[in-house]
């Protein structure tokens, strides 16, 4: 999970840059173009390079769509598997007839954290 966060951290980091360069492009294109409308702005110039930000936003937004549904079905498939192994747990725990033992301080909470973050685990 720590990965898929790390991705996404990655992600937003490149879509700043992204903007920056975006910015600096723009900037760049106005001042090598037009030179002599220096204080000037071009509105054709620009609605034109405004339609390329916002294809690129465009781009950008569908990738964190991606990312987004691929997140929920990671956590669901962990959430699922955490809970088929504790199943498993239980009935290899009945079958061998074992006690089952009471949870440390620390195996509570790390449960709870778990819990807190996958709502779906029993």
């Amino acid at each position: 999970m720590e990965a898929e966060v790390d991705k996404l951290e990655l992600m937003f980091q490149k879509a700043d840059s992204d903007l920056d360069y975006l910015q600096y492009r723009l900037e760049y294109e106005i001042k090598t173009n037009h030179p002599h409308s220096a204080g000037e702005k071009n509105a054709g110039t620009i609605l034109k390079e405004l339609s390329a930000i916002k294809s690129r936003y465009q781009a950008l937004c569908a990738r964190f769509k991606e990312v987004s549904v691929e997140q929920k079905e990671t956590k669901s498939c962990i959430c699922a598997l955490l809970n088929k192994t504790m199943t498993m747990i239980q009935d290899l725990q009945k079958q061998t007839n074992l006690e089952l033992t009471l949870l440390t301080e620390e195996e509570k909470a790390v449960t709870e954290q778990l819990k807190s973050h996958l709502p779906d685990l029993i």
